[in-house]
């Protein structure tokens, strides 16, 4: 089964997107900005789909140097876990960053502090969170594999389009992880492009979710652009299989 982020369907209101995405999949992770974002489970209760909630990312920074900045970002996210407690979701979250190089050190002991935080908010509420890899902005964490010890514990949201932007998607395959996010780009852009459409090679990637034994969500800008990255990542999933 593949799911899909409702991020292909972000200009709708959440409703129309569940409705649209119902004859889909059964598989849903719920990007929770926008038009999306989550106040309560009552726009959730109407399916019966599998869902992860993507916790909202702009604006939060839960590295930040910043004490009350850092609290509220947590705090933020708390909140997403209490709405993911009641209709049993998995949550994804982001690392966070520093504003200038020479802050990272203590952007470091920051996001520390937050996971470990987070971490019991998560235990007290029977939810379990996964730190997601960036992109190519400059001054996130988890950029590239050499971070993973920064999460040492937490289960890792491997972006594949993200890991691809920075060159480092093989090292990022080799490492354990918890969920997937697949979308194609050529290298250069985040782009979010459908699965095969760029330059990233899904049958390296799908060994690595076999491997991990997850449900991987289809993340890209379109609704046709995921019905035909799941229809690109079945057949890949069918030639391995004839093999």
């Amino acid at each position: 089964m593949f799911g899909v982020s409702t991020y292909c369907l972000h200009h709708e209101p959440l409703p129309a997107a569940l409705e649209r995405l119902a004859p889909v999949t059964d598989c849903v992770e719920v990007m929770d900005e926008g038009l999306h974002y989550l106040e309560n489970t009552e726009p959730l209760e109407s399916y019966s789909f599998l869902y992860f909630i993507h916790a909202p990312s702009r604006g939060v920074n839960i590295a930040s140097i910043l004490e009350p900045i850092r609290r509220a970002s947590v705090e933020v996210l708390t909140q997403t876990f209490s709405i993911a407690a009641e209709i049993g979701a998995d949550v994804v979250i982001h690392p966070g960053y520093y504003a200038w190089r020479q802050e990272r050190e203590r952007a470091v002991e920051k996001f520390r502090q937050s996971l470990d935080e987070l971490t019991a908010a998560a235990d007290d509420l029977s939810v379990t969170f996964f730190v997601e890899n960036m992109g190519n902005w400059e001054y996130f964490f988890l950029r590239s594999s050499e971070d993973l010890p920064l999460i040492d514990g937490i289960g890792l949201a491997l972006d594949v389009g993200h890991a691809h932007l920075n060159g480092c998607l093989d090292a990022f395959l080799a490492h354990p992880a918890a969920h997937f996010h697949l979308h194609d780009n050529d290298g250069t852009e985040d782009s979010h492009d459908p699965v095969g459409t760029g330059s990233i090679d899904f049958v390296a990637v799908m060994d690595a979710v076999r491997r991990n034994n997850v449900i991987p969500i289809v993340e890209v800008d379109t609704l046709e652009g995921a019905t035909a990255s799941i229809a690109a990542l079945e057949a890949i999933d069918a030639a391995r299989a004839g093999e």
